[in-house]
C-alpha cells in the first residue's frame, strides 16, 4: 500500500465498526449525552455540585446554602456589558421572595400562596404552572404578605409548602400533583398557622416549618415527611404546651417549661415558629432550624417576671432520623423585641487557628453574627455587625446578652436598635469560596417600641400588645388617637450616637475575625438578598429597581442594571448552552406589606408587577414598564357617622386592617379609593368574604356589623380628607 492513500473498510455492525476504527487508528465518536429526567437532583449530584458549576440545585445553589456560584464567565472585566436576556410575568402585585432553582436547563420557583412555575431557563418559555388552590381566607393569617421563599427539587419532583399549610409534591416534567399532605397540627382560626418558608430535603425526608408566631394560638414546630409518600415521620415542637394539660409531650420540653413564667399566657400558643432558616448536614444527619419570636411579644405584661423562654429565638440541631434534639443555642433569651433567629444559615468549614471546624453561620436579627460548631453547638464566635442598644453586649464566656435597662419599653416608649425588622431579616446572605467573606444585607434602623395594652390601640393584630414604629412614621401628634401621649423623637434619641434613620447597608464580613472588610449603602433598609460568584462579583437587587454589582474583594461598584422593579429576593446564576445568566424575582412586599411604598422605589413608580428577570452578557436594556400616574380622588360617599364612631373605626382599622391596607400607595388597594360598586359591597366583603377569591379574607368571626360600620366610617372620613386636600396640594400619593 506504499504510495497510495490508506483506506479502511470494516464489516457492518456497531461492534465491528468500532473495532475497525481502532484498527485504523480512529477514535469512535463520543456517545450521545444521556437525557436526564426533569428535576434529577440526587444526593451524589448535590454533594458534587462543584463539578457542575452551571447548575443551581437548591435555593442557595448547594446543600450548604452559600448563595455562591463558581462561574466566572461574567466577571469584573466584562460585567458592564450585562443586559436583558428575557423576562416572565407572574401576573401578581404581591411580594416575591424566592430564589429559583435551575436543573439541566429547567428553572423552578415559587410565587405567592405557593404557586410553582417551571420555565425554560434559556428562553423563559413557560413549561407549566402549578396552582395549590389556596383559599383566599388564608391571606388573613399571613403577617407579612402571601409570600413563599422557595421550592425543593429532588429526584424528579418539586416540593413546596403552600400558604394554607399543605405540602405538595409535583412531577417536575408535567407539573402534575403527586401528593398533597396537610402539615398543620391544628386547623382552625384559633390556630392561624401558615407556610411561607422554603422546604428542605434531608435524605429521604422533606423538612417543613410554619409561620404564625405574630398571632395568638400558634405553637412552633418543625416536621419531617417522606419524600416518597408524604407520610409524617416526626414532629418536633419548639416550645412547651400548657403545663395544666399534664406532662410535656416531648422530652426536650421538660427542661424548657421551667424557663417560662408560670403565669405565661399559654393560650397565646408561645410562638417560636420555624418560618425560614432550615439547613441539613448529610454527614452528621442533623437538621438545623432557627426559631422565631415567642408569643406574646411582651413576656412581662401584667407584671409577669418572664424567663429565657426556651426554645424561642434559638438555633436548634435535630436528629434527622428520630426528630430528637441534639443541641440548642439561644441567641436572645427572654426576647421581647421580635428578634427571631429564623434567618438563613450557611454551613462551611472554617479554621479558627486549630484546624478546620465544621461550622454553622447566621447573622441574627439581634445584630450579632454567630459562628457555631455544627456538631456540638459550641459558640466559636459572636461578632456584632450592626449598631445595637437593646443589650450592653455579650458575656465573653457564655455569649449571653447583658440587659440594657434603657431598652425596657414597659417603663415608657423607647427608641431601640435594631427594630422589629432586625439588623438582618430573611433576605439571604452569601458566603464566597473565593474571598472567604460573608456578604450580609444589613439593616441600620431603630424603632420606637410602645407597649399598647393600656393605650387606646390595645391589641394590634399580628403584633399582640407591642407596637414598633419606624422613626420616619413616628408622629406623636398624629398617633395621639391610638397611642395617647408620646414623647418627642428628640427626647427618645438622647444619648444615642448612631444616625437615627432607617437605612440598608451591604457588608462584607470576615466570619473568623468579625472584621467588616467593606460596606456599601443600599437604596433602602428593605433591599434584596445577595449572590457572590467565582468571577469576583457580588450581586444585590434593591428597592430602587437596580441590580447592583460590586467587586467581591473590595466592594468597588462595577455595574448597575436598571430592572424597573423593586427586589427583595436573592439573585442566582446558572449556565445553559454555554451562556451564563443572572436571574432574580422582582416584586416588593413581605414585611413592607402594611407600609406605603417608598416614593423613590420602582414598585411605587411602576406598579409592582411581579417578574422573573434574566440577564446575560451583551443583552439589551431591560424593558421599562409604563409609569403609574397619580389619580385624583373621586368624591367619596356621604359621611353619616358621629366623631365617636370614626374614632372607634380608627382603632379597629389599625388593629385589623392596616397590616395590609395602607392609606396611600401600597401593595394592596388603598381603601379610600373604593369604587362605588365596592363601597356598596363593603359589609359583604368584610363580614362574609365576598372577595375571598381575590385574596380578601372574611372577618365576620371577629368583627360585628357595628364594627364594620365604624371601620367604614373611618375610611370614608379619610377619603373626604384626601379629596378636600387635593384641591390645594394635588392628588395625594
Amino acid at each position: 500500500m506504499t504510495g497510495a492513500a490508506r483506506t479502511c473498510r470494516t464489516p457492518l455492525g456497531a461492534l465491528l465498526t468500532a473495532l475497525g476504527m481502532i484498527a485504523c487508528n480512529r477514535t469512535p465518536p463520543p456517545a450521545p449525552p444521556i437525557a436526564l429526567p426533569a428535576g434529577a437532583v440526587t444526593p451524589a449530584r448535590l454533594e458534587g455540585i462543584d463539578r457542575e458549576p452551571g447548575e443551581w440545585l437548591t435555593p442557595g445553589r448547594d446543600g450548604r446554602g452559600t448563595y455562591y456560584s463558581p462561574l466566572t464567565d461574567i466577571n469584573a472585566g466584562n460585567v458592564d456589558r450585562l443586559g436583558f436576556a428575557w423576562e416572565y410575568s407572574l401576573g401578581s402585585r404581591r411580594g416575591l421572595e424566592a430564589t429559583p432553582v435551575v436543573v439541566d436547563g429547567a428553572m423552578y420557583f415559587s410565587g405567592n400562596f405557593g404557586r410553582v412555575y417551571a420555565l425554560d431557563a434559556a428562553t423563559g418559555r413557560e413549561k407549566w404552572v402549578y396552582d395549590p388552590e389556596v383559599d383566599g381566607q388564608w391571606g388573613r393569617y399571613a403577617c407579612c404578605d402571601a409570600v413563599n421563599r422557595g421550592v425543593a427539587v429532588w429526584q424528579g419532583r418539586v416540593y413546596v409548602g403552600s400558604l394554607d399549610g399543605y405540602l405538595h409534591a409535583i412531577d417536575a416534567t408535567t407539573g402534575r400533583r403527586i401528593f398533597k399532605v396537610d402539615t398543620l397540627p391544628e386547623r382552625s382560626p384559633k390556630h392561624p398557622y401558615t407556610i411561607t418558608g422554603a422546604v428542605v430535603i434531608a435524605g429521604d425526608r422533606v423538612i417543613v416549618g410554619s409561620s404564625g408566631a405574630d398571632f395568638a394560638g400558634v405553637r412552633g414546630y418543625v416536621a419531617a415527611y417522606s419524600t416518597d409518600t408524604g407520610q409524617l415521620q416526626w414532629r418536633f415542637y419548639t416550645v412547651p404546651r400548657d403545663p395544666h394539660l399534664g406532662p410535656q409531650d416531648q422530652p426536650h420540653l421538660t427542661a424548657a417549661v421551667a424557663t417560662w413564667d408560670p403565669r405565661h399566657r399559654w393560650d397565646a400558643g408561645s410562638g417560636a415558629t420555624v418560618w425560614d432558616g432550615i439547613s441539613y448536614d448529610p454527614d452528621l444527619r442533623l437538621v438545623y432550624v432557627g426559631t422565631g419570636n415567642g408569643a406574646p411579644y411582651n413576656i412581662r405584661e401584667d407584671g409577669r417576671r418572664g424567663g429565657d423562654d426556651l426554645y424561642a429565638a434559638s438555633i436548634l440541631a435535630i436528629h434527622a432520623d428520630s426528630g430528637a434534639l441534639a443541641w440548642h443555642f439561644q441567641a436572645t433569651p427572654g426576647d421581647r423585641w421580635d428578634y427571631d433567629s429564623a434567618q438563613k444559615m450557611i454551613l462551611a468549614d472554617l479554621d479558627f487557628g486549630h484546624g478546620p471546624r465544621k461550622v454553622l453561620m447566621q447573622a441574627s436579627k439581634n445584630g450579632f453574627f454567630y459562628v457555631l460548631d455544627r456538631a456540638s453547638g459550641e459558640v466559636l464566635a459572636a461578632h456584632q455587625y450592626a449598631y445595637v442598644n437593646w443589650t450592653l453586649g455579650l458575656d465573653p464566656t457564655t455569649h449571653r446578652p447583658r440587659p440594657n435597662p434603657r431598652a425596657d419599653y414597659l417603663t415608657g416608649p423607647k427608641l431601640i436598635f435594631p427594630g422589629m425588622a432586625g439588623a438582618h431579616a430573611w433576605q439571604p446572605m452569601s458566603f464566597s469560596a473565593s474571598t472567604g467573606y460573608v456578604y450580609v444585607p444589613a439593616i441600620e434602623a431603630a424603632m420606637v417600641f410602645i407597649e399598647t395594652g393600656r393605650r387606646p390601640a390595645g391589641l394590634v393584630e399580628g403584633m399582640f400588645t407591642v407596637a414598633g414604629l419606624a422613626v420616619e412614621d413616628y408622629d406623636p401628634q398624629g398617633l395621639a388617637h391610638l397611642m395617647g401621649g408620646l414623647p418627642s423623637l428628640d427626647t427618645l434619641r438622647k444619648d444615642i450616637p448612631a444616625p437615627v434613620r432607617s437605612r440598608g447597608v451591604l457588608r462584607a464580613l470576615d466570619p473568623v475575625s468579625g472584621k467588616i472588610v467593606w460596606e456599601q449603602p443600599s437604596a433602602s433598609w428593605w433591599d434584596g438578598g445577595v449572590l457572590s460568584t467565582g468571577g469576583g462579583l457580588v450581586f444585590q437587587g434593591d428597592a430602587a429597581g437596580q441590580m447592583n454589582v460590586y467587586a467581591a474583594a473590595s466592594g468597588r461598584p462595577l455595574a448597575h442594571v436598571a430592572l424597573y422593579g423593586s427586589v427583595m429576593a436573592a439573585p442566582m446564576t446558572y449556565r445553559v448552552a454555554g451562556t451564563q445568566y443572572v436571574a432574580v424575582l422582582a416584586g416588593y412586599g413581605g414585611g413592607n406589606l402594611g407600609m406605603p411604598l417608598p416614593r423613590d422605589s420602582a414598585a411605587y413608580r411602576y406598579g409592582n408587577n411581579g417578574r422573573l428577570i434574566a440577564l446575560r452578557l451583551g443583552g439589551s436594556k431591560v424593558p421599562e414598564p409604563a409609569s403609574v400616574a397619580d389619580v385624583p380622588f373621586e368624591q367619596p360617599p356621604p359621611l353619616a357617622a358621629t366623631p365617636n364612631a370614626v374614632a372607634r373605626g380608627e382603632v379597629l382599622y389599625n388593629r385589623y386592617c392596616a397590616r395590609c391596607h395602607v392609606l396611600g400607595r401600597g401593595i394592596l388597594p388603598d381603601l379610600r379609593r373604593m369604587s362605588r360598586a365596592t363601597d356598596q359591597l363593603f359589609y359583604d366583603i368584610v363580614l362574609n368574604g365576598a372577595y375571598v377569591s381575590k385574596g380578601m379574607a372574611r372577618w365576620g368571626d371577629v368583627l360585628s356589623r357595628a364594627d364594620a360600620e365604624a371601620i367604614h366610617a373611618f375610611v370614608v372620613e379619610q377619603a373626604w380628607q384626601a379629596f378636600n386636600a387635593q384641591r390645594t396640594t394635588g392628588p395625594p400619593r
